[in-house]
């Protein structure tokens, strides 16, 4: 299962991709700008998006993205969400002012999107692959994902949140857990900023990480732009005992 990070900053400028993330050439975690350096023939083969909440960051590219392909669309792209962030896309991007709804192009009856409402703990079954739905504690409803592959080996993607148990508490469960990507938006110093925005600090994720069994590779995202050097010096004060990443577009990891 090859894990290709297509963007994962928590803004923008030279080299910063917001969050999306490809899962081998089909599955699709978050659309944000990263989506925009695939090539067409990338995109063709996406099948199946899951989006963790209705953040400009992580859709901002979903509607690029059908409109891109549209004419090589045969079967619709599943999109995945909760109940509030697919009516967020319905109500604010897929409206006919800011983007046609192509959720009812060529037709209702025939479109070339379809969304998909999932609740927590649903598991959605891809292939040789499963997709889990974890929910978590951001300032609007959101939901992090467990990928499982056929030899029962996990990548977890936390989506934006801040300290919680239920993710916590998901991955637990799991027989094993090779990577986590996981946020760090602000450096400690911000900490009432990152409290009051529901984004972990490098200190309040070390807390957060004393409730998980597993020691997987931390490969940590959503670092703002400009504060790079700070939070990189908090998560190896905080996080000294654990092997991380501050992850960048681009990188890819293979889970055997």
């Amino acid at each position: 299962m090859w894990i290709s990070i297509l963007g994962c900053s928590g803004g923008i400028g030279p080299g910063n991709r917001t969050t999306s993330i490809l899962v081998d050439d089909d599955i699709l975690l978050d659309a944000g700008s990263g989506v925009g350096d695939l090539q067409l023939q990338q995109m063709g083969k996406i099948r199946h998006i899951f989006i963790s909440h209705s953040h400009l960051d992580h859709v901002a590219f979903l509607p690029f993205l059908v409109d891109s392909i549209f004419s090589q669309i045969k079967e619709p792209i599943q999109v995945y969400g909760l109940k509030e962030t697919i009516q967020a896309l319905k109500d604010h991007i897929f409206n006919w002012i800011i983007w046609p709804d192509f959720s009812e192009l060529p037709s209702k009856e025939k479109p070339v999107m379809q969304f998909n409402e999932v609740k927590p703990y649903e598991i959605k079954t891809i292939g040789d692959r499963s997709v889990e739905v974890v929910p978590v504690d951001h300032i609007v409803p959101g939901i992090g994902f467990i990928v499982t592959n056929k030899h029962n080996k996990s990548f977890a993607f936390s989506g934006d949140t801040s300290t919680n148990d239920t993710l916590w508490d998901a991955l637990n469960k799991k027989d094993s857990l090779e990577a986590l990507m996981i946020e760090a938006g602000y450096p400690n110093s911000m900490h009432n900023l990152g409290k009051l925005a529901k984004h972990y600090t490098p200190q309040s994720l070390g807390e957060d990480l004393k409730k998980l069994k597993h020691k997987p590779h931390l490969l940590i995202s959503h670092i703002k732009p400009g504060l790079e050097i700070q939070i990189s010096e908090d998560l190896h004060k905080d996080l000294k005992d654990y092997q991380l990443t501050c992850i960048k577009s681009g990188d890819s990891i293979f889970i055997d």
